[in-house]
């Protein structure tokens, strides 16, 4: 994954006498305030399904349902680097694909006050959040559930291994439904499926990968020749190893990762 570029420090705007003075008696207590959080979904993809981390809340409010790893923003940080932060406290991952989502901010969505949550996703492949999931207990990956099609949009139910459903804090089941939304909706334009592989995959993986985004499966034959034609692929020139069946190509996405 490509370092992101050093954001550009725009120099501070002077400020003439009146400002200052209208400044100096400026109090922030006049207006009410409101809280802002950053919550991250952690996805990948495996199996035909798609799946996040969750952990169990251990206080109020909805103690002992599961949420997506969040936190409020603290006053020094941005919101890009009050995601990644969490993304690393809570989801211990770094270097992967994050992309702001959408914002929720409905009045009544925290009972504690007034809360705006900004959502983020990022998208790892399946075998580094099993790794993540493997700390047990408060900590589980759990898989979605979607029950609608296309990009209708809507709450997505969250299963754990045994297939029963997981109680969700907040309004995490409509932030992880408007992620799956997000994903189908930018599968057919940008690179999103191979976000979710390795650096070599084959070309049945990537349609595993594409039907467990799609929520259907996709003709084998068709798939392949589109995927082929559009530029996104290099042939490695190695194929797979340690396989009962015959060796299948892999494949690498022909740009730099974001």
């Amino acid at each position: 994954m490509a370092k992101r570029k050093p954001r550009r420090t725009e120099p501070e705007p002077e400020i003439d006498g009146e400002e200052a003075r209208f400044l100096a008696r400026y109090d922030p207590a006049d207006y009410q305030r409101l809280s802002v959080a950053v919550d991250v979904i952690l996805l990948s993809a495996d199996d035909g399904h798609l799946y996040t981390l969750l952990a169990r809340r251990h206080e109020h409010p909805h103690r002992d349902r599961w949420a997506l790893p969040g936190g409020f923003v603290r006053p020094q940080e941005s919101l890009e680097e009050a995601a990644a932060r969490l993304l690393r406290d809570k989801g211990g991952l770094s270097g992967v694909f994050l992309e702001q989502l959408y914002t929720f901010g409905a009045p009544g969505r925290d009972p504690r006050t007034r809360v705006v949550a900004i959502a983020y996703y990022a998208l790892v492949e399946r075998s580094r959040l099993v790794d993540v999931g493997e700390r047990g207990g408060d900590v589980t990956v759990a898989r979605l559930r979607v029950p609608w099609e296309g990009e209708t949009g809507g709450p997505v139910d969250v299963l754990d291994p045994s297939g029963r459903p997981l109680p969700l804090a907040f309004d995490h089941a409509d932030m992880l439904g408007m992620a799956v939304k997000r994903l189908r909706g930018k599968l057919d334009y940008a690179p999103i499926g191979f976000e979710l592989l390795g650096p070599n995959f084959t070309l049945l993986e990537l349609q595993r990968v594409h039907e467990a985004v799609r929520g259907r499966t996709v003709n084998k034959d068709s798939f392949r020749r589109r995927m082929l034609a559009t530029g996104l692929l290099a042939a490695t020139g190695r194929s797979q190893t340690g396989v009962e069946h015959r060796p299948a190509e892999l494949y690498r996405f022909a740009r730099p990762r974001r």
